[in-house]
Protein backbone atom coordinates (compact mmCIF):
# COMPACT_ATOMS: atom_id res chain seq x y z
CA UNK A 1 0.00 0.00 0.00
CA UNK A 2 1.45 3.53 -0.91
CA UNK A 3 1.60 5.50 1.89
CA UNK A 4 2.36 8.90 2.87
CA UNK A 5 3.65 9.68 6.07
CA UNK A 6 3.84 13.26 7.74
CA UNK A 7 7.65 13.74 9.06
CA UNK A 8 9.25 15.57 11.13
CA UNK A 9 12.84 13.79 10.77
CA UNK A 10 12.02 13.22 14.73
CA UNK A 11 12.25 9.91 16.57
CA UNK A 12 8.52 9.45 16.83
CA UNK A 13 7.88 10.21 12.86
CA UNK A 14 11.23 8.05 12.09
CA UNK A 15 9.90 5.49 13.80
CA UNK A 16 6.38 5.26 12.45
CA UNK A 17 8.20 4.91 9.04
CA UNK A 18 10.33 2.11 10.16
CA UNK A 19 7.33 0.37 11.60
CA UNK A 20 5.21 0.90 7.90
CA UNK A 21 8.12 -0.02 5.77
CA UNK A 22 7.53 -3.93 6.35
CA UNK A 23 4.13 -3.07 4.82
CA UNK A 24 3.80 -0.33 2.63
CA UNK A 25 5.35 1.44 0.18
CA UNK A 26 6.25 4.59 2.61
CA UNK A 27 7.01 8.77 1.18
CA UNK A 28 8.03 10.91 3.92
CA UNK A 29 6.19 14.07 3.68
CA UNK A 30 7.57 17.24 4.93
CA UNK A 31 4.60 20.00 5.48
CA UNK A 32 5.66 23.30 5.66
CA UNK A 33 4.01 26.95 5.31
CA UNK A 34 7.02 28.19 3.55
CA UNK A 35 8.52 30.22 6.69
CA UNK A 36 11.44 28.78 7.55
CA UNK A 37 13.73 25.86 5.66
CA UNK A 38 13.77 23.71 8.72
CA UNK A 39 11.62 21.51 6.50
CA UNK A 40 15.01 20.76 4.65
CA UNK A 41 16.33 18.89 7.72
CA UNK A 42 13.59 16.88 7.75
CA UNK A 43 13.97 16.04 4.16
CA UNK A 44 17.52 15.87 5.00
CA UNK A 45 17.09 12.92 7.63
CA UNK A 46 14.32 11.37 5.08
CA UNK A 47 17.19 10.94 2.00
CA UNK A 48 19.51 9.88 5.22
CA UNK A 49 17.64 6.75 6.58
CA UNK A 50 16.80 5.92 2.24
CA UNK A 51 13.15 6.88 2.44
CA UNK A 52 11.24 8.95 -0.66
CA UNK A 53 10.59 12.62 0.42
CA UNK A 54 8.40 15.09 -0.72
CA UNK A 55 7.63 18.67 0.28
CA UNK A 56 4.31 19.79 0.94
CA UNK A 57 2.75 22.93 1.52
CA UNK A 58 0.44 24.11 3.36
CA UNK A 59 -1.44 27.13 3.58
CA UNK A 60 -0.25 30.19 4.72
CA UNK A 61 -3.99 31.54 6.43
CA UNK A 62 -3.90 27.98 8.35
CA UNK A 63 -0.64 29.39 10.14
CA UNK A 64 -1.60 32.86 10.73
CA UNK A 65 -5.22 31.55 12.07
CA UNK A 66 -2.62 29.20 14.47
CA UNK A 67 -0.25 31.68 15.66
CA UNK A 68 -3.28 33.57 16.77
CA UNK A 69 -4.79 30.80 18.54
CA UNK A 70 -1.53 30.17 20.56
CA UNK A 71 -0.91 33.88 21.45
CA UNK A 72 -4.44 34.23 22.43
CA UNK A 73 -4.62 30.92 24.59
CA UNK A 74 -0.97 31.68 25.83
CA UNK A 75 0.07 27.66 25.08
CA UNK A 76 0.01 26.22 21.80
CA UNK A 77 -1.95 22.58 22.35
CA UNK A 78 -4.86 24.10 20.10
CA UNK A 79 -3.12 25.84 17.55
CA UNK A 80 -0.67 22.87 16.73
CA UNK A 81 -3.60 20.84 16.56
CA UNK A 82 -5.22 23.17 14.56
CA UNK A 83 -1.64 22.86 11.55
CA UNK A 84 -1.66 19.32 12.34
CA UNK A 85 -5.38 18.72 10.93
CA UNK A 86 -4.51 20.91 8.16
CA UNK A 87 -1.81 19.07 7.41
CA UNK A 88 -3.34 15.49 7.67
CA UNK A 89 -5.74 17.19 5.02
CA UNK A 90 -3.21 17.99 2.80
CA UNK A 91 -1.60 14.76 2.82
CA UNK A 92 -5.11 12.87 2.60
CA UNK A 93 -5.84 14.62 -0.87
CA UNK A 94 -2.61 13.58 -2.75
CA UNK A 95 -1.87 10.39 -4.46
CA UNK A 96 -1.28 7.97 -1.54
CA UNK A 97 -3.77 4.89 -0.39
CA UNK A 98 -2.68 5.61 3.11
CA UNK A 99 -2.01 9.09 5.16
CA UNK A 100 0.22 8.17 8.22
CA UNK A 101 1.47 10.21 11.02
CA UNK A 102 4.09 9.47 14.15
CA UNK A 103 0.96 10.72 16.74
CA UNK A 104 1.35 8.18 20.04
CA UNK A 105 -0.50 7.09 22.83
CA UNK A 106 0.60 9.76 24.73
CA UNK A 107 0.40 12.56 23.13
CA UNK A 108 -1.25 15.25 24.33
CA UNK A 109 -0.66 17.58 21.06
CA UNK A 110 -1.34 16.62 17.84
CA UNK A 111 -3.68 13.54 18.40
CA UNK A 112 -5.91 12.22 15.86
CA UNK A 113 -9.18 11.07 17.56
CA UNK A 114 -11.42 8.03 15.96
CA UNK A 115 -14.23 10.56 13.94
CA UNK A 116 -11.49 12.55 12.59
CA UNK A 117 -8.98 9.54 11.63
CA UNK A 118 -12.77 8.50 9.94
CA UNK A 119 -13.50 11.42 8.33
CA UNK A 120 -10.20 11.80 6.62
CA UNK A 121 -10.82 7.81 5.34
CA UNK A 122 -14.60 8.87 4.05
CA UNK A 123 -13.96 12.36 2.80
CA UNK A 124 -10.28 11.73 0.51
CA UNK A 125 -10.97 7.61 0.32
CA UNK A 126 -7.71 6.99 1.93
CA UNK A 127 -6.87 4.55 4.85
CA UNK A 128 -5.40 6.48 7.94
CA UNK A 129 -2.62 5.12 9.80
CA UNK A 130 -1.18 5.69 12.96
CA UNK A 131 1.44 3.00 13.88
CA UNK A 132 2.60 4.61 17.48
CA UNK A 133 -1.19 5.06 18.28
CA UNK A 134 -0.61 2.02 21.21
CA UNK A 135 2.57 2.80 22.37
CA UNK A 136 3.92 4.98 24.61
CA UNK A 137 6.74 7.26 25.51
CA UNK A 138 8.79 4.44 27.06
CA UNK A 139 8.71 1.51 24.35
CA UNK A 140 9.68 4.14 21.79
CA UNK A 141 12.68 5.75 23.44
CA UNK A 142 13.90 2.22 23.61
CA UNK A 143 12.99 1.12 20.14
CA UNK A 144 14.47 4.76 18.96
CA UNK A 145 17.64 3.53 20.34
CA UNK A 146 17.99 0.25 18.65
CA UNK A 147 17.40 1.83 15.21
CA UNK A 148 18.71 5.12 15.15
CA UNK A 149 20.95 7.27 16.20
CA UNK A 150 19.56 10.88 17.66
CA UNK A 151 20.28 14.36 18.41
CA UNK A 152 18.58 16.20 21.42
CA UNK A 153 18.56 19.80 22.91
CA UNK A 154 16.32 22.48 23.94
CA UNK A 155 13.21 22.18 21.38
CA UNK A 156 14.59 26.12 20.10
CA UNK A 157 18.05 24.58 19.37
CA UNK A 158 17.39 21.43 17.63
CA UNK A 159 17.22 21.71 13.53
CA UNK A 160 14.18 19.67 12.37
CA UNK A 161 10.93 20.09 10.62
CA UNK A 162 7.98 20.29 12.71
CA UNK A 163 5.03 22.80 13.12
CA UNK A 164 6.35 24.17 15.93
CA UNK A 165 9.39 25.51 14.46
CA UNK A 166 7.87 27.72 11.68
CA UNK A 167 4.79 28.73 13.98
CA UNK A 168 7.48 29.90 16.48
CA UNK A 169 9.33 31.78 14.44
CA UNK A 170 5.82 33.62 13.46
CA UNK A 171 5.34 34.60 16.69
CA UNK A 172 8.50 36.13 17.10
CA UNK A 173 8.36 38.18 14.16
CA UNK A 174 4.44 39.21 15.12
CA UNK A 175 4.41 39.53 18.64
CA UNK A 176 8.18 39.18 19.67
CA UNK A 177 10.78 37.06 21.56
CA UNK A 178 9.04 37.04 24.54
CA UNK A 179 5.36 35.75 23.36
CA UNK A 180 7.41 32.61 22.01
CA UNK A 181 8.66 32.37 25.46
CA UNK A 182 5.37 32.62 27.30
CA UNK A 183 3.37 30.69 24.96
CA UNK A 184 6.05 27.84 24.41
CA UNK A 185 7.16 25.78 27.70
CA UNK A 186 10.90 24.91 27.02
CA UNK A 187 11.13 21.10 26.40
CA UNK A 188 13.41 18.61 25.03
CA UNK A 189 13.29 18.09 21.14
CA UNK A 190 15.11 15.22 19.00
CA UNK A 191 15.99 15.01 15.65
CA UNK A 192 17.04 11.85 14.12
CA UNK A 193 20.49 11.80 12.47
CA UNK A 194 20.70 7.89 10.61
CA UNK A 195 20.05 4.75 11.43
CA UNK A 196 22.54 2.67 14.02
Amino acid sequence: METGLLYSGGKDSSLAAAWLDDHCEVTLLCCTFGVTDDHEHAMATATELGYPVRRVDLDADVARSAVEQIVGDGYPRNGIQQVHEHALERCAALDFAAVADGTRRDDRVPTVDRPLAQSLEDRYDVAHLAPLAGVGRRAIDAFVADLFTVETGPSATVDKGDYETELRALIRDEHGCEAVKNCFPEHTQSRVTGWR
